[in-house]
This record gives C-alpha cells, structure tokens and sequence, in this order.
C-alpha cells in the first residue's frame, strides 16, 4: 500500500512494509491469502465533509453498506466466514465482528485497493469503524484453499475464535488440537501491534468458550484474544 490508494484509514495503522511485500509477491510464490478482519464499531457512524450521510446510522449500518462482495466477485475473492462476536473473553479490547475473505493471490489485495467501485464503498468502511485488526493468514489444513463459499446458513453456531501473539506457533497449535488452525503471514492493518496465529473452534453453545479461554490463560496481557463468535458464514469449522 502507499501513499497514493488515496483511502482514508483512520480505523488502523497500514504496515506499509508488508503491504509492499504482498504487492511486489513474486507470481511463481504467491497464491491463496486470508485476511482475517477484527472489527470494533462507532456507535454512530462518523462520516465527514463530502461523504456524510443525510441521516445519523450506526457503525454497523455503515460497514453493511460497504459490504464490499460485489467487488470481491470480481477479482475471484470469496467471503469464508461471517459472525458477530456475542463475548469477549480474553484481550485488552473488545470487538464486535469477524469477516474473513480469501483472496486468490496476495497481489489482488493490494490491487483492490485503487479500484474506483471499491473506494466508493470504502468510505462506510472509513466511517463505521473505530478500529480493525486485519491479520493476513495461511492455513494449516491447505484443502481450505479449495473449498467452496459455502451457502449462508439459518442456523446459528457457535465458534470460539483465538488470536495470539507467540513466537512458538507449534505449540500453540498443540494446545488447542481441536482448532482449525491459521499462521499469520503479517499483519497489515492494526494499532501497531504483529499476531501470530488464529484459531477456531466449533462449540456447542458460547457457555463452552470461557474454558478454552482458561486454556490460554498464561498469555501476556495484551498478547491473546479469545471471543465467542455467532457465525451466520463458515468455511473452517462446517463440514
């Protein structure tokens, strides 16, 4: 990313070195990449000059109304999970949504980002949010690259979902052996700080979530989140 996207971010701080390694990724090395989306709303959404709405909306609204799926149709990239965080667990903040979109190639990421339709729904994007964390991940299990959006589904589950700073990723991943599991390749939106891993895991209720938060109790303030998610899109955990 540089100076000139000309998108306003005023949700996050844009890593701008690894922005420029996903662009520069060389063809023969890149491929699949998922960007996991932490979101945290205004209560209010706060448009300004041009882009102010004729009526007061809330974050969420505003983040519904960039809903940016017509634009990833276009570049072959797929929404793979969509909930609403319904308890935070574990972490310093809170946070109110999860999105995760698979991008065909890394170089597609940063390509959306000059798109003329894209800028035009970013500007919800810019206004709802009060902070995201954007943490661009591969999986573990890389036949998740090749499964199909699956069908929003009107059943509600539950999937408890871990983000974490640890230079021993193995062994976070050993912890929780019933995770589907995602190692950060950077993180390119956030407050500064670098994540390391996500996981999730599929419950039967969020009663389930606060012991598996127990699980990774010892983490350093500030290094761990743990959420219970209501997930409404899953390509992780639903088979």
């Amino acid at each position: 990313m540089s100076e000139s996207d000309q998108l306003k971010h005023t949700y996050g701080k844009i890593n701008k070195e690894y922005g420029f390694s996903l662009a520069t990724c060389p063809p023969e090395k890149d491929g699949p990449i998922y960007m996991v989306n932490l979101m945290k709303y205004h209560e209010v959404a706060q448009y300004d000059g041009a882009d102010t709405e004729a009526a007061a909306i809330s974050g969420r609204e505003a983040d519904d109304k960039y809903n940016p799926a017509s634009v990833l149709n276009k570049i072959g990239a797929d929404m793979v999970f969509i909930g609403d965080v319904t308890a935070n667990l574990l972490g310093n903040e809170d946070w109110d949504r999860i999105a995760v979109v698979r991008y065909a190639t890394r170089k597609s990421f940063i390509d959306m980002q000059s798109r003329k339709d894209f800028s035009e729904k970013h500007v919800h994007k810019n206004a709802g949010m009060q902070r995201t964390v954007i943490v661009c991940c591969r999986p573990e299990d890389t036949s998740i690259d090749t499964r199909v959006r699956p069908a929003p589904s009107l059943e509600l589950r539950t999937v408890a979902m871990i983000v974490r700073q640890t230079p021993q990723r193995d062994t976070a991943f050993a912890a929780l052996p019933e995770a589907v599991n995602f190692a950060a390749e950077g993180t390119i939106v956030s407050d500064g700080r670098m994540w390391d891993t996500v996981q999730f895991i599929p419950v039967q209720s969020a009663d389930e979530v606060p012991a598996i938060a127990a699980r990774v109790a010892d983490a350093e303030p500030g290094t761990a989140y743990v959420m219970a998610v209501r997930v409404t899109l899953d390509a992780f955990t639903a088979r």
